[in-house]
């Protein structure tokens, strides 16, 4: 069985081998561009030629050795940048960064990132940039950058075997998110609801638009398709269901309906936070995965969740807590984290093993092949 048909067969809650294992097919299952160099060092890679299709989150490109070597099933749909520059933020860490992001740094040793009226900064010895989110860096029309992903996205089916995901993010290409996690739109939600519907329409026939491009174009090439929409703090949503039942859920119900009435493509939505009493109005308005599943938040017991909601959802993530274990724990409670949670997510299938969101910049490689490896161990049914 290949990767692919093995992400696929999960996806649909049909049987097969093994779980499947992902690390960095998205912008919030990767990891840090500063842990993957350590990471590749620590194996005895070359360091040479990272790549960052991420410079906000300072996330690597996940090479085929590293995929191989850990025996992953999925890989980031992110075209490389026609123009790079060589970055070396410190000591001995060098990366490959697109040319048109020009880092610059200030006397007292911050990086500072501008484009247009947005900027970002990082500061000495940080591990990701903070201020405005930059993250598209690409050029040319909306047309010539789905070309780019065309392209990439048939290499990635023809060469490989991997699974992969459209994100559209380092080339600013994505899907339009609906509001749950924002307080503005919320304020907008009572102040003038006639003005929010208008702008829900207006981002929804835009998505839509661009996703049958997406389709027309490379749609048989991709399994998924990313929205991200925070809806969670740690301790529970952040607007009532009210809100969201209204003004949020029948958007992303009916571009599931589009992309589903015209591909096989699934709809893979990130959504941190303590979001449980969500989950059932996602599943009806057609979300097929849910990531990053994040387990350390309150209501977010991982027993409950699969449960619940095992059999209608596909959890794509919860597989290590990345907030309590991973960059604190020891390589053995690491393992025993994995252990534990795959045992109870991987039961009957739909599950895609991530660790919570992106491995931090200062996690010991140690820990990070202890997550992997254990994973695999526990991958098979």
């Amino acid at each position: 069985m290949t990767s692919r048909e093995r992400v696929i067969r999960t996806l649909n809650h049909e049987p097969t081998d093994r779980m499947p294992i992902d690390l960095g097919s998205h912008m919030s299952t990767g990891i840090s561009i500063f842990a993957y160099r350590n990471l590749k060092e620590h194996l005895g890679l070359s360091t040479e030629n990272i790549w960052v299709p991420d410079m906000v989150q300072g996330l690597a490109y996940v090479e085929k050795e590293i995929l191989r070597r850990f025996h992953c099933d999925c890989m980031l749909l992110e075209p490389p940048f026609k123009k790079m520059m060589a970055w070396n933020p410190r000591d001995r860490y060098k990366f490959l960064i697109p040319a048109a992001s020009n880092p610059s740094k200030s006397a007292d040793g911050w990086w500072t990132i501008k484009k247009e009226d947005a900027s970002m900064r990082m500061p000495p010895g940080g591990f990701f940039f903070d201020g405005d989110w930059i993250s598209d860096w690409g050029a040319g029309s909306e047309d010539e950058r789905i070309e780019l992903y065309a392209e990439e996205a048939e290499r990635i089916f023809k060469e490989t075997e991997y699974a992969t995901n459209f994100v559209g993010y380092s080339h600013g290409l994505g899907m339009a998110a609906y509001g749950g996690g924002s307080i503005p739109d919320a304020i907008l939600a009572h102040d003038d609801p006639a003005e929010l519907r208008a702008k829900r329409e207006l981002h929804l026939a835009t998505s839509i638009k661009r996703m049958g491009k997406i389709i027309d174009s490379f749609g048989k090439y991709i399994q998924l398709v990313s929205l991200a929409d925070d809806m969670g703090t740690q301790n529970g949503p952040f607007c009532s269901p009210d809100y969201l039942e209204e003004f949020c859920i029948p958007y992303y119900r009916r571009f599931g309906e589009f992309v589903h009435a015209h591909s096989d493509i699934k709809i893979f939505l990130h959504n941190c936070g303590s979001i449980k009493p969500v989950i059932p109005s996602l599943i009806a308005a057609g979300v097929d995965v849910l990531n990053p599943v994040q387990i350390s938040a309150n209501n977010m017991d991982p027993r409950e969740l699969k449960s619940a909601f095992g059999d209608k959802i596909c959890f794509w993530g919860g597989g290590c807590d990345t907030q309590n274990v991973l960059g604190t724990g020891t390589p053995a409670s690491v393992s025993e984290n994995v252990r534990k949670l795959v045992k109870i997510f991987k039961a009957g299938g739909g599950f895609v093993f991530n660790q919570v969101h992106n491995i931090m910049g200062n996690v010991p490689p140690k820990n990070i092949v202890a997550m992997l490896d254990t994973a695999y161990q526990e991958s098979f049914y």
